[in-house]
């Protein structure tokens, strides 16, 4: 799971234009008359082009949209359901809340995502918008912000206690390269710190989570970055039926050592690359901070660098890669960090589609 930093939560906001996704999209498809036509038609009434240009900008519950609306709730919710049918709009599950974001498919999604992203910022209903969702977006801050000052004197305490962050990844940067990604998920996503690290990188970004806590924090991460190309979920990591073959990067950062099947995960991992795409795994090497599973609730100390390759093995992967980064000399650190790289021994025929993959329900 990612770690906060100092300062991750107080960055300020980037200047956003609605419809900004942070790497350029491709080409538009070409519509029929009749789809065409539809979904103008489910844009077109102004509070359901309101709702769009706010949903550009972030994702957003039924109340929040509400507040910054000033409508009624079954207002609002009839207008989303009619976007969510012409599937200008996704609605999913976390917890109690039910989220919408801007559908990331191709066709009138994608056309109607370029004409708002042309609104005027300065325009008046805009703005006064903007404004309001500004307030939400500090209101979530908070909230993040409380978890995280709850939290944080664990985290560092821990933090301490292996190689750095920077180092790790430094690695990680070095096994991926530089070049274009496509799509890629972490798998315990925590404060969304891989996504971020990534994210010039892809197309598209999912997170999953079971904690809606961290989901929280995570959010306001990408949120106050302006990747609006990434996202998080709450999600079963033994679970991943809904996302199988489409995504070219998967990462697993500090996950394992939490589960009580690891070489579980990490089949369920296996089956939601496409063919070719690489799996990355991230973890502690073996050793005896018992108070960590006494007092975190790490049900692993460690992995030896053989177990890890097993299980990928067993998963109907091909290993590329294995190295530990021992702690640096003079640091407090006394817990090595390992990482795994394997890939999905099939053929790719072509390159990654550069379309967004679904999202989780």
């Amino acid at each position: 799971m990612s770690t906060l930093r100092p300062g991750d939560l107080n960055r300020p906001d980037d200047a956003i234009r609605p419809g900004h996704r942070g790497r350029a999209s491709g080409p538009i498809s070409d519509l029929g008359f009749t789809d065409l036509q539809a979904v103008m038609k489910a844009a077109g009434e102004a509070t359901r082009l309101r709702i769009l240009a706010l949903l550009c900008q972030a994702e957003l519950t039924v109340t929040e949209i509400t507040d910054v609306l000033r409508q009624s709730q079954p207002r609002i919710s009839r207008h989303l359901k009619l976007l969510t049918e012409a599937g200008l709009i996704e609605r999913y599950r976390e917890g109690s809340w039910a989220f919408f974001r801007f559908s990331e498919t191709e066709g009138g999604p994608a056309a109607i995502r370029d004409l708002v992203g042309r609104l005027d910022p300065s325009d008046a209903v805009i703005a006064r918008d903007s404004e309001r969702l500004a307030d939400v977006r500090h209101a979530r801050a908070a909230v993040a912000q409380s978890y995280f000052r709850r939290h944080a004197a664990e985290w560092d305490r821990i933090r301490k206690l292996h190689v750095a962050d920077e180092s790790v990844e430094a690695a990680l940067h070095a096994i991926v390269g530089d070049g274009p990604i496509g799509s890629m998920l972490d798998l315990g996503t925590g404060t969304g710190r891989m996504l971020e690290l990534f994210a010039p990188q892809i197309d598209r970004g999912l997170g999953l989570d079971f904690s809606l806590d961290m989901l929280s924090v995570a959010r306001e991460r990408l949120d106050r970055a302006g990747l609006r190309h990434c996202s998080v979920r709450q999600g079963d990591i033994y679970d991943l039926t809904s996302v199988r073959d489409r995504f070219d990067l998967v990462i697993i950062h500090q996950v394992l050592h939490f589960l009580d099947d690891g070489a579980r995960a990490l089949r369920e991992a296996a089956l939601v690359l496409r063919p070719g795409g690489k799996l990355l795994v991230v973890d502690f090497a073996p050793h005896d901070m018992s108070f960590l599973q006494e007092e975190h609730a790490h049900r692993r100390l460690g992995f030896a660098p053989e177990t890890v390759t097993q299980w990928l093995v067993e998963a109907g992967l091909e290993p590329v890669s294995q190295q530990t980064l021992a702690p640096e000399q003079g640091s407090d650190g006394k817990i090595a960090v390992s990482i795994w790289c394997a890939r999905d021994p099939r053929v790719q025929m072509a390159q990654p589609s550069r379309t967004a993959p679904q999202e989780v329900a």
